[in-house]
């Protein structure tokens, strides 16, 4: 997002300026055409006084105004584990994120289980017990290939039994587009429901900021298939252009709840707008 403002105010040094050329350039920096459009219907409201400083203020009015105003983190129900369901598409750092934020929750003094769902990849079991191991939480897996809903459902049981606070469930990555695999991801949902018909409490959608309108594109399906309550957004140490965390909030309506900020498992906190907005902005 840096090389998007600096790309704005050099086109402001130039005697004629080009609306179309400033939407283009709004839209490549993952804001989405939808927002973009909104910026540039608020700058041409004001068309007269038009300089940098009106653009940068537009964006960031435009963004705040979609952006949660308050840091929204998870608390613990009043009685029972309170269930996270993780997804997303392979590659964008879900299970990584599943540590984290489990370590995130231990931290603020809550207890904390993991499920092991993603039976798909045997990897992905083990690299979810190595981050269990390191950060001292108990996880409750099955074997390889084995049912996932199964695991969850197990897991549930489980962290219902130790009076655990939570219970964050990690789940295959999958193709938003594949259908079968939606599916999937929805029966998992009706059998964590068996223990607790409001389970799972929250579903997070992790997202990798580097993809662009990809992570819209993924966002949409998912939230069509599990009614999404927020996101997990990676790679958001520098790497990503970061518009899309807005993008998604102004078409969805899905506010990013957690930034993954690097490879270290405190790499990773609550998402909070002012601090966003200073930083691309």
């Amino acid at each position: 997002m840096a090389g998007l403002f600096k790309r704005i105010l050099s086109k402001f040094s130039r005697e004629k300026f080009d609306w179309d050329e400033l939407e283009e350039t709004l839209i490549s920096g993952d804001l989405g055409v939808q927002l973009s459009m909104q910026i540039i219907d608020s700058l041409q409201e004001k068309r007269k006084s038009i300089n940098p400083e009106d653009i940068i203020e537009a964006c960031r009015n435009e963004i705040r105004s979609i952006l949660p105003t308050d840091s929204v983190e998870i608390s613990p129900l009043e009685e029972g584990p309170k269930v996270i369901l993780v997804v997303g598409v392979n590659g964008t750092g879900k299970t990584t994120s599943c540590a984290k934020l489990a370590a995130l929750i231990k931290s603020k003094g809550h207890s904390v289980m993991l499920a092991a769902a993603d039976t798909f990849r045997a990897a992905a079991i083990e690299q979810l017990e190595i981050w269990a191991t390191r950060i001292d939480v108990p996880l409750i897996k099955g074997e390889y290939k084995s049912d996932p809903s199964s695991v969850c459902f197990d897991a549930h049981s489980a962290a219902i039994d130790a009076n655990a606070d939570f219970l964050i469930c990690d789940t295959a990555g999958r193709l938003h587009t594949r259908h079968n695999l939606m599916e999937e991801l929805k029966k998992i949902q009706r059998t964590i429901s068996k223990k607790n018909e409001n389970a799972p409490h929250e579903v997070l959608l992790v997202v990798d900021a580097t993809t662009g309108s990809n992570a819209l594109s993924q966002a949409k399906e998912f939230h069509a298939a599990t009614e999404l309550t927020g996101l997990i957004v990676t790679k958001m140490d520098g790497s990503g252009k970061g518009g899309i965390v807005a993008s998604i909030a102004n078409e969805l309506g899905t506010a990013t709840r957690f930034m993954g900020l690097g490879e270290e498992v405190t790499d990773f906190e609550t998402f909070d707008t002012e601090r966003f907005i200073n930083q691309i902005l």
